[in-house]
């Protein structure tokens, strides 16, 4: 078995929850797409990142059925475990930077395949969705407290690889910041935590805690 870490990114005040990552620093040890989908698949994270190049941050992200070229907890958990500048990903440059207890990225909300963001009147009808049927990708949310803005969020995939929730979802929480146009602190599935603010020029930073699972 190719040695591999486990991260959560995401987690709550006390550390607890987060969405478990793989990632696999030496890159090299499967150097080809279709051995890193295999292995990405055979891990059953919502996603794993294979390290291509620690020093200039430059990484590969799959989940268990495609290749993904940028995601949001991926590159917070990268960012975290390499303490670089920056993540080079296919689709682009993805600043960081660690402050305190949160690790932030910054990042463009079209990187990443839209998602359908959904919104419901209470957190209450957002607790009680069942999963849905493979199909769209949806980003299910509502207002806690708009005044402040906290949101109560879950996220389905619907690709049917066998990750039916996304504990934590960076990648909606960054065009979910862009559409309302406001910093978010967003709290989803079993009890993740994930920063935004909108930045200069359509960039968005994300943030959150991140812990060494393994």
């Amino acid at each position: 078995m190719t040695d591999y870490d486990v991260l959560r990114v995401f987690c709550g005040p006390r550390g607890e929850y987060g969405n478990e990552l793989g990632v696999v620093r030496e890159g090299s040890v499967l150097p080809e797409r279709d051995e890193r989908q295999e292995f990405a698949a055979k891990l059953g994270f919502s996603e794993t990142v294979f390290v291509d190049d620690p020093e200039r941050g430059v990484i590969d992200i799959y989940t268990p059925s495609v290749r993904l070229p940028f995601a949001g907890y991926p590159c917070v958990g990268a960012a975290w475990l390499l303490d670089v500048p920056e993540l080079v990903t296919p689709a682009g440059v993805v600043g960081t930077r660690l402050d305190g207890e949160f690790t932030w990225i910054e990042a463009r909300p079209e990187w990443p395949e839209p998602r359908t963001l959904r919104r419901y009147d209470t957190a209450a009808e957002v607790d009680a969705l069942e999963v849905p049927p493979p199909g769209e990708w949806l980003y299910a949310w509502a207002w806690e407290d708009e005044a402040a803005g906290r949101i109560r969020a879950r996220g389905f995939p619907g690709r049917g690889d066998g990750v039916t929730e996304d504990e934590a979802t960076g990648a909606a929480a960054l065009q979910l910041t862009a559409q309302l146009g406001r910093a978010l602190n967003i709290l989803q599935g079993a009890g993740s935590q994930l920063l935004t603010a909108p930045q200069p020029e359509g960039w968005v930073e994300l943030g959150g805690r991140v812990v060494l699972e393994r």
